[in-house]
């Protein structure tokens, strides 16, 4: 029995819109690559409900949570189930190598708070922690802009660090009415299965993300001008970064794919070392 909510107060400064659906909840868990015995972690606990469908699956379940109003709540909810470990805390100033390492290799599964879907979403593309996949419910402008193809006005970033680092696809998509109290836009559940053999090395995850973070710099000048302004380049070093691979010098960031970034990121260490 679910102890009451209707004293609780939501903060909206946290993002906190609940799913309480235990068919929804059910759903979401299927949804994810998670198998029997597996470690998870769950950035943003809330009040427990997607924590306690998740024990139900894997080995060991790792809840961040950083609202410290809900941790009574949650301790009394987990207290009868020994694969769950409630850890309250930020996620962006969490040590999480100290806290997985334990665990191995794990998957991750959140309801994101929708202001920090890209810092969350950019942090798990940068780790070099043992990630097996990424499972989030997000909004569903943020789902576009992590799927988004390149020549499409949501493509960027967000989807190019996503595509180097798995192969991210919808489920399905939930209407605001699912939440409590209901946000003023729908989510759509995302499932990013990590690439086993990375296409970088860790070491090499900052300069790239550093090249295509330049690409998008400004939208609407030439690849070559953002990259003359971010590392300091003379036009004609952008030009040969460029030229020595079939790029055009009028192209925009927005249409290299994933195999021209790195290819473009290569030539860029190259250039700088």
């Amino acid at each position: 029995m679910n102890p009451p909510i209707q004293d609780f107060q939501y903060k909206i400064s946290l993002g906190q819109n609940f799913i309480f659906d235990e068919a929804l909840l059910s759903s979401l868990v299927e949804q994810t690559p998670l198998k029997p015995g597996d470690a998870v972690l769950e950035i943003g606990a809330g009040r427990g409900d997607l924590t306690l469908m998740l024990a139900k699956k894997a080995g060991q379940v790792i809840a961040l949570e950083i609202d410290e109003r809900l941790e009574k709540v949650l301790l009394d909810r987990f207290s009868r189930l020994d694969n769950i470990r409630l850890v309250m805390g930020d996620v962006m100033k969490t040590d999480l190598g100290a806290l997985m390492e334990p665990y191995g290799v794990f998957h991750v599964v959140a309801n994101l708070p929708y202001y920090l879907t890209t810092p969350i979403l950019s942090m798990l593309f940068r780790t070099s922690l043992p990630v097996l996949s990424v499972s989030v419910m997000v909004q569903k402008e943020a789902a576009q802009r992590v799927l988004a193809k390149p020549g499409t006005p949501e493509y960027g970033p967000l989807a190019v660090m996503a595509a180097l680092r798995g192969r991210p696809y919808e489920t399905i998509q939930v209407p605001a009415a699912c939440f409590t109290p209901p946000p003023k836009v729908d989510s759509a559940f995302l499932v990013i299965p990590f690439i086993e053999n990375p296409l970088l090395d860790a070491g090499e995850i900052a300069l790239f993300e550093r090249v295509v973070d330049s690409a998008f710099f400004m939208r609407r000048k030439t690849l070559l001008n953002n990259l003359m302004k971010t590392f300091n380049f003379t036009r004609q070093q952008a030009l040969n970064c460029l030229s020595n691979l079939g790029i055009d010098e009028k192209a925009r960031g927005e249409t290299l794919d994933l195999d021209q970034f790195i290819a473009l990121y290569r030539q860029i260490k190259n250039e700088i070392n």
